[in-house]
């Protein structure tokens, strides 16, 4: 069930990045495959987040929202300076998929599988529970992150809207 259109500002995460906004704010990442999607929100403050992950440890790179081990983390703390208490951050991950498949048709490199272990051990270890997902399978997500209510709206081509 689609939002009705109230005069939400959209702002778009593209891969490698994050953003972070209040009820007034619809977050969306278009084309998630083997990356993820990591929503994050404190339902009482009506404020969230959400960061586009590639891979799930950072070697050392500059662009630290492109890992999962230092991504969530870092949105955590962006999150918590726009108001949210990290105790009542809950979570939504969307993509992992194994989009790319050998000659046996099995994933390459199980980068999806990978990802999605390596976000819930770390939302794990943040003590964020993991409210929904939709996760894994061989198929591209986009996703849209409504703050105003915390609702998760996920799109594929050919396929059935998803609401988590």
């Amino acid at each position: 069930m689609p939002s009705p259109e109230k005069s939400l500002e959209k702002v778009v995460v593209k891969m490698a990045d994050h953003a972070i906004g209040d009820k007034n704010v619809l977050l969306a990442t278009l084309g998630l495959g083997s990356c993820i999607g990591i929503a994050l929100y404190d339902k009482f403050a009506k404020v969230g987040g959400l960061v586009h992950i590639m891979l799930p440890k950072n070697p050392g790179g500059k662009n630290i929202v492109k890992y999962a081990d230092t991504g969530i983390p870092y949105l955590i703390e962006e999150v918590v300076n726009l108001g949210a208490s990290q105790r009542r951050l809950s979570a939504k991950i969307v993509g992992g998929a194994g989009m790319f498949k050998s000659e046996s048709g099995d994933s390459v490199m199980q980068i999806g599988k990978r990802n999605i272990t390596a976000v819930k051990e770390i939302l794990k270890d943040e003590n964020i529970k993991l409210i929904g997902s939709d996760v894994g399978k061989d198929y591209g997500r986009s996703m849209y992150f409504y703050l105003d209510d915390g609702r998760v709206e996920i799109k594929s081509f050919n396929r059935d809207l998803i609401v988590i």
